[in-house]
């Protein structure tokens, strides 16, 4: 079996159910497990690794969706050469990866062809699937149970930590310039984590909103997990989120719990580490549940 993976989540799946060894060839973004580096690059984006400003990053994606649908390429030479039997892809978002479209029509020119396989997932329970859909793909469907229920138990000792507790307005953003508010399991994270969002959307895409919709909502617990960046880059937009509006009068401001953490690698990406990034969260919606400093290396409080 030789697999390819166009999505850092997806990779992280394929890893999760033991088959490391299979990939062959993976997107320019997986970068986890770190034995992923050693392996060909597939694709590229033009503004990866830039130094470009959210608000710039933000006007490039709708222009170049606009113009040609799409923000990624395909290496086809060397997919060739790779000679898949599974490339692993989605259709969520033409913003996170290769369109699928482009994509199942370049496979249908392989050996084979391969089998192309879609993750498309908006819930928790949705990534689940998808891990079961991978697992099955590859061959080995019975790994994707108990590699489910872990995940299931982890959700459920961090339920069981924050039962009673009061559900703190927690506002989980994914873009700074514009704002973003947080949908697809991002909201469902924020209440398994003992809060509500006022502006997240369980199940749809995140969207623009206005930032007085984010002062309307008064949030006692901001986080900012932006799409695709990690937590250094996501600390350069520090002065655009104090310079907002009534920033400082945010109760979450005031409570000293405005938060930024490492969105590329776990809140955006619907695999395994979710269960990570849950893990992250409810400590900062509920300190006094979870005693002790978040690691550093993925969150960190804004001041």
């Amino acid at each position: 079996m030789r697999v390819v993976s166009l999505l850092p989540a997806a990779t992280e799946m394929v890893s999760a159910l033991g088959l490391m060894d299979a990939l062959v060839g993976v997107s320019h973004e997986c970068d986890f497990p770190a034995t992923v580096s050693t392996l060909p690059r597939v694709t590229r984006c033009a503004i990866h690794g830039n130094a470009l400003s959210s608000g710039e990053i933000d006007r490039w994606v709708k222009t170049e969706l606009e113009r040609s649908g799409t923000l990624y390429t395909m290496d086809e030479t060397l997919l060739r050469q790779l000679a898949p039997d599974v490339i692993i892809t989605q259709r969520l978002c033409d913003v996170c990866a290769v369109g699928w479209d482009s994509v199942t029509a370049f496979a249908a020119t392989l050996p084979g062809p391969p089998t192309v396989v879609n993750l498309e997932p908006q819930t928790l329970a949705d990534v689940f699937g998808d891990i079961r859909r991978v697992a099955t793909a590859l061959g080995v469907a019975d790994r994707a149970g108990p590699l489910i229920e872990s995940i299931e138990a982890r959700i459920a000792r961090v339920r069981e930590r924050v039962a009673g507790a009061p559900r703190r307005r927690c506002v989980l953003l994914e873009w700074i310039d514009p704002p973003f508010a947080s949908g697809h399991w991002g909201p469902e994270l924020v209440a398994l984590a003992g809060g509500v969002d006022p502006v997240g959307r369980a199940g749809a895409d995140a969207r623009q909103i206005p930032w007085d919709a984010v002062r309307d909502a008064a949030p006692e617990v901001l986080v900012v997990a932006c799409c695709g960046l990690d937590l250094a880059r996501t600390r350069r937009d520090v002065p655009l989120l104090r310079a907002l509006p009534g920033f400082a009068e945010l109760p979450a401001a005031q409570r000293d719990a405005v938060w930024l953490v490492d969105g590329s690698a776990y809140f955006s990406r619907p695999g395994p580490r979710l269960a990570d990034s849950l893990e992250l969260l409810a400590p900062l919606v509920h300190p006094e549940r979870f005693p002790g400093e978040p690691p550093e290396t993925a969150v960190a409080r804004v001041q």
